[in-house]
Parts: structure tokens; sequence; C-alpha cells
């Protein structure tokens, strides 16, 4: 053999050594795993569903050098709840994963979550200061921390600018009233082609329970272990609701009334307001007239106020990997570029409240070439009006008992009240059970 080859040879030898040396040492780097959904947590479209954590991932393991972030792409957000479920059940749960608000109390009340408090309290680079304080209190139960926000989403009224144009009225104030939003029902529910049956509308799709929390309605304790429906303010609410209905003469409004253009009131999220508004979903979607959001009508003993939902992410209380899942987390919720990217590219509004307050924020706001009716500060006062969702792991069980009773308890002549403490003893005795 000549000794060219024999050098070819061993120089093939160390290369596949070193080539081996190199995974060995990739495989047995520490591997922190995420539990992540494609696309919107929020019902719209999201055209980059993956862009946010992987650039998170690369800022992380830049920052922790041979440490690997791991995640299965391609649950779809309908199959996340039971593949995150089948994975703990297996026992492989992931380090780190995103917890809509509705999940995170099935989770902390089971012993699932790792308790944050103790990380948090030793933390010097960790505030709660950053967020809202709804955000925060969203990924807390019992009084400890089990989770950080990393998206937000309140609800804001639609309005269709067209049709109170045409009809001479102006755009409600941002601080406007349930004697506003009844009056302007009023006036634009009509008959407009003469055959005697109304055709234009004041509201759609406005529900009892965004009454109840704009009227300063708690419907639950705490713990989720009584109910609050015979309070005063509650009847208050549905004998509102009743006038709002009646304002309509009978008819029931649909989707494809409002879809149409034919009505004036919609409950919106943030996030159809910010993928609906600018090009090309405009085009796609409600092009054919002008519209635009203000916060929900203020009840008489209440507020603009909406309930905030958050997409949370938590930690596995069974995480051999809490210190890395821990900063993980953190970059994910706190860090500010990752939470300018959940503005840009989630439609959703930041964890950090300095992020939507930002002057990069603000432009995000102004698409197109008309004005908006809100600016970044009214969404800001939005977000600190706004409550917490109820969280206990019955809660979705006895709300679909509370809607059957009070959807036909509408339809009865008030007062409600009798019917209200009825409804309150039979949701407590199934919150005692």
């Amino acid at each position: 053999m000549s000794v060219q080859r024999k050098i070819g040879i061993l120089l093939l030898v160390l290369l596949i050594a070193a080539l081996l040396g190199s995974w060995l040492v990739w495989r047995s780097s520490p591997v922190v795993t995420v539990g992540i959904f494609a696309g919107s947590n929020w019902g719209v479209p999201q055209g980059e569903p993956y862009a946010i954590i992987d650039r998170a991932i690369e800022k992380f393991e830049a920052a922790h050098p041979g440490v690997r972030v791991q995640y299965v792409s391609g649950i779809q957000r309908g199959d996340y709840a039971e593949w995150l479920a089948g994975q703990f059940l297996q026992g492989g749960e992931p380090d780190v994963f995103l917890l809509p608000t509705e999940d995170f109390a099935l989770y902390a009340e089971r012993g699932a979550l790792c308790d944050l408090t103790p990380l948090m309290e030793s933390d010097p680079e960790f505030s709660a200061e950053v967020y809202d304080g709804t955000a925060f209190q969203n990924g807390q139960y019992d009084g400890r921390s089990y989770a950080l926000p990393c998206e937000n989403m309140i609800t804001l009224m639609f309005v269709n600018k067209t049709l109170l144009a045409r009809e001479g009225l102006a755009m409600p104030p941002q601080n406007w009233t349930w004697t506003d939003f009844l009056a302007l029902t009023k006036l634009l529910t009509k008959d407009t082609d003469g055959d005697g049956v109304p055709d234009q509308f004041g509201c759609y799709d406005y529900t009892w329970e965004q009454a109840a929390v704009s009227n300063g309605v708690r419907l639950f304790r705490a713990d989720g272990k009584a109910s609050y429906f015979a309070d005063p303010r509650m009847e208050e609410a549905l004998r509102f609701l009743k006038e709002l209905e009646a304002a309509h003469a009978g008819r029931k409004v649909t989707a494809r009334d409002f879809d149409m253009g034919r009505v004036a009131f919609r409950p919106f999220t943030f996030a159809e307001y910010r993928t609906y508004k600018p090009y090309p979903w405009r085009v796609k979607k409600y092009s054919s007239f002008e519209w635009d959001c203000i916060p929900l009508p203020a009840g008489p003993s209440g507020g603009n106020i909406s309930v905030m939902n958050s997409l949370l992410v938590g930690m596995s209380a069974r995480t051999e990997r809490r210190e890395l899942a821990w900063s993980f987390m953190k970059l994910l919720s706190c860090d500010p570029e990752i939470q300018a990217m959940v503005l840009e590219k989630s439609h959703a509004l930041p964890a950090r409240r300095d992020v939507l307050r930002a002057r990069g924020a603000e432009e995000i706001f102004l698409w197109d070439s008309g004005e908006s009716a809100m600016t970044v500060e009214d969404v800001g006062r939005a977000m600190e009006r706004s409550v917490t969702p109820d969280h206990f792991d019955r809660h979705a069980e006895v709300m679909l008992y509370a809607d059957r009773a009070i959807a036909a308890l509408i339809e009865e002549p008030p007062p409600f009240h009798n019917a209200l403490n009825r409804l309150q003893k039979e949701v407590n005795a199934i919150l005692q059970q």
C-alpha cells in the first residue's frame, strides 16, 4: 500500500472519528422539550406559525451553548389539548408547554404544573411589573404562580361605520354606555325595503356573559365552589339584554345579516380586528363596508370592561431541567424582541405592556390610510380595565348549564330575581358535588 493511500485512509478514519465524536457530544447535550401547536390560538389566519418559537429557540441556544430545544411540529390547535394530555398520561410530557387559559386550571389543580413562585422570588432578573396585572393573574392558581403569559386577548365592539354614516350617526365614544348602545340599536333597527319586516339591526352576537362582565358581575367565587347569579347586577344585565332583543322587533339577527353589512355592532376579538382590518384579509372579509372597533359598552354598575384571556406557558412539575426550562419560559414571555414578534406575527396582544406602548407598536396599528378609532393608548386602557376569566376545573360544565337556563329565562317577562336565585342554588349544588 502506498504512503499516500495510507495517509488518505488515516485522514478518513480521523474524519469519521471527529464526526462520531461530534455526534455523541450532540446526542449527550441537554435538551429542553417544548409543547406548541401550529397557528393562532385566537381563531384567525396566521401566516408564519413557527416564526416566534423558532426565533426564541435561536436566541436561547445562542445564550446557552451546548443546549438544544426541540418541539414537535404539525400539531393543530384543535388537536393540541388531546395531544398534551396524552403526553402527560405516558409520562413523556414536554418540559415547557403552551396552555390556553381555559385549560390552565385543569393542569394546576392536578399538580401537573411546576410552582413558579420560588423561581420568581429567587430570580433578580424577573419582575412581574412588566405585565398587565390581569395577564399575570391568568397564570396564578390559589395564590401561587404556575404559568406566565405569552399572548393576551381582549374583546372589543365592531362598529359598521358605513351603516352609521348612512343613518347620519357618529361613532360612539370610547366610554359609551348601555344607554348609548340601546338607543343606537333602536334607531338603527328598521325595515329598509318596505316589506314590513326589519332587515337592518343594531347588534349581533352580544352575550349575557359580556353584559354581566361590563356591569361588574363576578359570577363565581375564586375557588369555584360558589356562584353569584343572584347578584342584582346580573338581573340588570338580563333586563338590558331583553331590551336589546325587543329593539329587533322579534327578528333573530344572523351571521349573514352581519356579513351583508346590515348590522351596526358585534363583539370582536382584538385578533380579528388586527387580522381583518388591513389588506389582504380586509378584501376577503368585510370589504363591502367601512368598520372599526371600540371598547364594549359600560353597564350602570360596571365599566367598559372585557375579559382578558391569555396564551400561557407552563413547566412540567416532573421536569429534570427546571433552571433551563425557566430561562426559556422567561424568553418567551419577557424578551422584548420575542414579545414584539407576538404583536407583529400572531395578531395577539403582547404579554409585556411596554411593547404595546412602544412607538413601533403604534405604527403596527396604522396599516391603511384610514383613521382608526382606537389608538395604542385606548387598547392599553382596555387591557388595564380587563378582568381575568374564572379559573376552576368544572367551569365549562356549569357555564353550559347556566347558558341554557338563562337563554330560557330571557324569554320570560321580568322580574328575574326569583329565577336567578333558583339558578344560583342549582349551580352551587353542581359545584359542591
